[in-house]
């Protein structure tokens, strides 16, 4: 651990933005230095992105040509949004993060209507006429885990779509990305990689009902003949909705996922989820198995800001997430500093 990430400070905060390995940061001070000094294969770069593809299924148990490369979670789920059709009823939780439901918003005026529920009621209300369900298996604000089995359960039933928004649970989580019909996930969290690279799996059956809105050359079925062709060939595979690729994130996304992969998503689970219900115990709370949890203790923030814990607020609540670069010091300190 120590050899992979040297922080100065103690940072909770992963459900904000993750903290990369040194095999990350070092491969993209070598990016940014060739592109600096005009020395850099463009190839390298290209094979970087192909890395990302297959370790990031790999991560979540989905064939590689199942994943597509884009920029946002917002911009994966609105490629999804913009091919549903007219007057399709779509569910999503109450106080699910907005890069998951905003995009379904912005076609309101095609008769797309958004339903909540409440998130542990959320499989009781998929009927017949519910075109897709939309969530985070993993929530944002506070780490709750969703029902997932019973949503998944109920939107097969009614033959009704199932997205899942991963942003918070892959790298962490266990996750079979082929239990849904879309998983997507920005990958500057716990992945590790910079602002600006997400990463999707389209279900075959999924890709067979949407448009590639965004197609450049790099959707086409031979990208290095597609610059100024005259007509479009989509890939046959989820590439078919890339973006044109982020060639930093990507060097870098590649070997955190490697980081990941090579400790084991169960490993990385366990790891995370015990320091996190260690700090909870301290506090007297019950066991959340999730790594992200909260406090409502007025002035928590600032108290760990100044014992040099790094922690964030949402929805009114001092919000930390725990990570593999974290320890069993570092859920005490925080347990400590907000109990003494």
């Amino acid at each position: 651990m120590d050899k992979l990430w040297n922080t100065d400070t103690v940072w909770l905060n992963t459900a904000q933005y993750g903290i990369p390995p040194t095999t990350a940061h070092q491969a993209l001070t070598q990016a940014t230095h060739a592109w600096h000094t005009a020395t850099a294969d463009p190839h390298h770069w290209f094979q970087a992105v192909e890395d990302t593809r297959t370790r990031f299924a790999q991560l979540i148990n989905a064939p590689a040509d199942d994943i597509t490369l884009g920029a946002t979670t917002s911009q994966l789920v609105g490629t999804s949004a913009a091919s549903l059709p007219p007057g399709a009823h779509i569910l999503v939780p109450q106080g699910e993060f907005t890069s998951t439901t905003f995009p379904f918003h912005t076609h309101t005026d095609r008769g797309l209507t958004v339903h909540t529920a409440p998130l542990h009621e959320l499989a009781e209300h998929i009927t017949p006429t519910t075109t897709l369900v939309a969530f985070s298996p993993v929530q944002s604000a506070t780490g709750a885990l969703a029902p997932t089995d019973q949503i998944l359960a109920a939107a097969r039933t009614h033959h009704t779509l199932v997205l899942a928004d991963a942003t918070q649970a892959a790298g962490w989580h266990p996750l079979d990305a082929t239990r849904f019909d879309a998983l997507v996930c920005s990958a500057y969290k716990w992945l590790m990689a910079p602002r600006g690279l997400a990463l999707g799996y389209l279900s075959p059956t999924l890709r067979t009902r949407l448009r590639p809105t965004n197609a450049g050359p790099m959707a086409d079925a031979t990208p290095t003949t597609a610059f100024y062709r005259d007509h479009f060939e989509p890939a046959p595979t989820a590439r078919a909705f890339d973006l044109s690729p982020n060639w930093f994130a990507a060097l870098a996304a590649a070997p955190a996922l490697k980081v990941l992969l090579d400790h084991g998503v169960e490993h990385v689970h366990a790891h995370n989820t015990g320091l996190a219900d260690r700090f909870r115990a301290h506090l007297d709370q019950p066991p959340a198995r999730s790594a992200i949890t909260t406090v409502d203790i007025p002035g928590a923030l600032h108290t760990l800001r100044e014992a040099g814990i790094v922690a964030t607020e949402r929805s009114g609540q001092t919000r930390l997430a725990f990570h593999l670069y974290n320890t069993q010091a570092d859920a005490d300190l925080a347990a400590k500093a907000l109990t003494a």
